[in-house]
């Protein structure tokens, strides 16, 4: 039988789902009251959702956490590539006191389970009509909804924290026409796994002290390119009323090309089940529609295609993306001073510290404008943008950060000190809790607001962009007759890829910065190519040309923590 994901169908489900919450869950003997959770009573562990009662744990000074609430069916056999369904109802109450599996995945190793469509919900008792923060982590290939828990910003920022958990890799994220065969269906089945579990939030979220009607979907890495996109999507209009998008950038993928690395890549394994004696052959098998494809595709052991890599996320379909949308939620977009000082090694070589400073320092300017200045000038024009800088930890700071300087994933430890970035640095010096008290503080305007506090982004800002100081009394200092404003971040094991493979470096001919940095910006553009992997192409060029290394030395990037 095809499977194919129908935009009209999922949304008329979706109300489907909403008219059936008038209907009894329970027993009239065990059902919850109205005033048991939420507007007119503290919030206590005992919950009740639309699917059933859940008990999660309970902390120190009314600090509540939930996790692995189920908001879809396991999307496993004929199921592992359509559009989620809602998960079985249950009478007796769920036990939320522990972390639920991570999405399946692999690291070294496969890890997890594609049951994974759970979420976790932190809160407080007092909580009552707060607003919404629905995070996305790091990675569209690994991590989970524990990269980020939300306890300290629960406290903090005065909301309600929900993260996610959705499937992962060539699980989450696949256009084979086999799978994609109907004439409105989409790859994108993450994204799809995002909005069923917006849908739960808006019916569920008032249980747990949550307003509803004030959502944020935030983002990091290649959650924050998730998240930007669906700033523009039609498919989630009226889900989520803001966005924040952190090192994120955007970039979305051509399905055409996407279906053809992906038949390249699923081919070795027809051939090892005797399917076809070549993998050109088995390729060419994958790229039709016809239902023995997905029959073999959805036979297979999740192992074997957890291991083949990392697929192309965010296809360019039409349906729940497409290339020329503009936000239609105010968006704040934030990045780190040095985003990439964490993707080179120290220790490469002799002459690798030239090679290091030229890296670092343009391939963070890249970096910073690839996830705001370019998402802006994509996305802006609809709804107002803001753009901040973490610029925290480096040279010229009281308190440095050594060989990362403001990393990539620095705004996580900021957000919370049990973060997966966490111990890449020490935070506790007074300049650090400032800066975190601060960055919290624009997050919380956000999301009651819809500003965290300074001067929205417009075409004409240029390259400029606020960055925020930790400590600094009164207004901000003005750089190029510009205001600016602080913020910082770091990464660890739910952000970029662990590792990249070798890059060839090859000579060029010598080209200033400035040139350089704006034929890959044009070249970006025009290419509409994932901006980590393009950035270090073509930033190893330069290096290459400016270092006078040899044209056969290969250079291995890793991140400088692995947490």
């Amino acid at each position: 039988m095809t499977h194919c994901f129908s935009r009209r169908s999922f949304l008329k489900g979706s109300a489907a789902a909403a008219a059936a919450l008038t209907s009894p869950l329970l027993p009239a003997d065990a059902a919850f009251s109205e005033t048991e959770n939420g507007l007119f009573s503290p919030v206590s562990a005992l919950c009740q959702t639309q699917y059933g009662p859940v008990k999660g744990r309970e902390g120190e000074n009314g600090q509540l956490c939930w996790y692995g609430i189920p908001y879809g069916a396991a999307p496993t056999g004929e199921s592992r590539w359509t559009a989620p369904q809602e998960p079985a109802r249950w009478l007796t109450v769920r036990d939320c006191t522990s972390p639920a599996p991570a999405a399946y995945q692999y690291t070294t190793f496969p890890l997890g389970t594609e049951d994974c469509l759970t979420l976790d919900v932190y809160s407080s008792a007092e909580a009552k009509k707060r607003p919404v923060l629905v995070y996305l982590h790091g990675s569209a290939a690994t991590g989970s909804s524990l990269e980020l828990p939300g306890s300290e910003l629960v406290r903090d920022a005065g909301c309600v924290f929900v993260a996610l958990n959705y499937r992962l890799g060539l699980f989450g994220w696949n256009c084979l026409p086999a799978l994609t065969s109907g004439s409105d269906a989409a790859g994108n089945f993450a994204l799809l796994d995002i909005a069923r579990a917006l849908d739960w939030v808006k019916e569920n979220i008032h249980r747990f002290g949550g307003d509803a009607d004030n959502i944020t979907l935030c983002g990091f890495s290649d959650g924050g390119r998730m998240a930007a996109a669906l700033a523009g999507s039609p498919l989630f209009r009226e889900r989520f009323q803001k966005a924040v998008a952190i090192s994120g950038g955007l970039s979305l993928a051509d399905p055409d090309a996407a279906a053809q690395k992906l038949a390249e890549n699923f081919a070795p394994l027809a051939v090892e089940d005797g399917r076809f004696a070549d993998t050109a052959s088995a390729a060419e098998w994958l790229l039709t529609p016809g239902a023995d494809v997905r029959e073999w595709l959805c036979g297979l052991e999740p192992a074997r295609i957890a291991a083949l890599g990392k697929p192309a996320i965010l296809y360019a379909d039409d349906v729940v993306l497409s290339r020329d949308a503009r936000s239609a939620v105010p968006l704040l977009l934030l990045s780190s001073a040095t985003e990439f000082s964490g993707f080179v090694r120290d220790d490469l070589r002799p002459a690798s510290s030239a090679a290091r400073a030229y890296a670092v320092k343009y391939g963070s300017a890249l970096c910073r404008w690839s996830s705001t200045e370019a998402v802006a000038e994509a996305l802006g024009g609809s709804a107002p943008v803001w753009l901040g800088l973490i610029d925290y930890g480096g040279a010229d700071s009281q308190t440095a950060i050594p060989g990362l300087g403001s990393f990539h994933g620095l705004p996580l430890a900021l957000f919370s000190s049990e973060s997966s970035y966490s111990a890449c640095a020490d935070l506790s010096s007074a300049g650090a809790q400032a800066l975190s008290a601060r960055l919290k503080q624009a997050l919380a305007s956000f999301m009651t607001s819809g500003s965290p506090g300074w001067d929205a982004w417009t075409p004409q800002d240029g390259l400029h962009h606020p960055q925020l100081l930790p400590g600094y009394p009164g207004k901000y200092p003005r750089r190029h007759g510009r205001r600016h404003v602080p913020l910082r971040r770091r990464k660890g094991n739910g952000g970029a890829p662990l590792f990249f493979r070798s890059l060839l470096l090859t000579k060029q001919k010598r080209t200033s910065p400035i040139a350089f940095i704006g034929e890959v910006r044009s070249c970006f553009i025009q290419r509409l190519m994932p901006p980590t992997a393009f950035l270090i192409s073509a930033l190893f060029r330069y290096i290459a040309a400016s270092a006078s290394m040899n044209s056969s030395s290969a250079v291995m990037v890793r991140p400088a923590c692995m947490a």
